[in-house]
């Protein structure tokens, strides 16, 4: 899926599914493209990746199929022209509150390379483009969206006039920072946190943007079946690392109990000791 494919998707309701990606190793894009995914996330807020790093990343995951969302250190949109110059489908606006945020990254990802004062006239509407410019425009950024993630009280109090801004495709909650920011750090199950979701996700819709989670705790699979249920259509479940350390925590605790249940000498005679691991 392209970035293209992904927006139409986004505003029409459609379910999309991604996963966060931490590692650059060159053979783990191989192991995830077998997945299912339509998108990564790559998260260049919480993460040391540097431009190179970051671009090398999308080249691959464009190649396999999955469109690769960038998700920017800081609402610029000079990084988000960075981050699409280097082979991103869509960008992801960190902790947005207000229009005029909105806006400017609008320019960046729907109508680069216009710059500068231009720029601002169009996006103040006292400058219209001719027609073949704006053709250009149009197709020059035609496999660009961009994503905004909602994650605190003044931006749920600002939210419908942030959800109106033209030219935005979708809304991604950050669970860590709203619940933070509504005074429960961490409780995703808690009646004011999930009012809040659903307020975002049910006033998203409303605008015909697609919405939803990045959901990264344990019992991530049934809030993400609740939060269907609400509306969402964004999917972007835990990460890679993420479940490698839940599923191998999981694992491992499961062979310590059965460790104990069962006496040393019960192991012996069955030709572990002799067996050949391949990895």
């Amino acid at each position: 899926m392209n970035g293209q494919n992904l927006r139409q998707n986004l505003h029409n309701g459609v379910r999309v599914y991604g996963t966060l990606i931490t590692s650059a190793s060159p053979r783990w894009s191989q192991t995830i493209s077998g997945l299912g995914l339509d998108f990564v996330f790559i998260d260049n807020e919480h993460t040391p990746f540097d431009r190179q790093n970051t671009a090398w990343m999308c080249q691959v995951y464009t190649a396999l199929g999955m469109a690769p969302l960038v998700r920017i250190p800081s609402p610029d949109p000079f990084l988000a022209c960075m981050a699409l110059d280097g082979g991103a489908h869509g960008i992801i606006a960190p902790y947005i509150e207000t229009p005029a945020q909105v806006r400017a990254l609008v320019g960046s990802v729907r109508y680069r390379p216009l710059k500068g004062m231009r720029l601002q006239e169009f996006l103040a509407g006292t400058f219209e483009p001719d027609p073949e410019l704006r053709r250009y425009l149009d197709e020059y950024n035609t496999n660009n969206l961009l994503v905004i993630n909602i994650e605190s009280v003044p931006a749920l109090e600002n939210l419908d006039k942030i959800l109106s801004v033209e030219g935005l495709d979708a809304v991604l909650i950050g669970p860590h920072d709203l619940s933070i920011s509504l005074g429960i750090p961490e409780q995703y199950t808690h009646p004011k946190f999930l009012q809040a979701v659903e307020t975002i996700l049910t006033t998203a819709r409303h605008h015909g943007l697609g919405a939803g989670l990045h959901a990264t705790y344990i019992n991530a699979l049934e809030q993400e079946i609740v939060y269907a249920k609400m509306g969402a259509n964004l999917f972007v479940h835990q990460g890679d690392l993420m479940s490698i350390r839940y599923n191998l925590r999981n694992d491992i605790n499961c062979l310590k109990q059965a460790m104990q249940a069962s006496p040393p000498d019960t192991l012996s005679g069955q030709g572990l000791e002799t067996q050949e691991v391949h990895i």
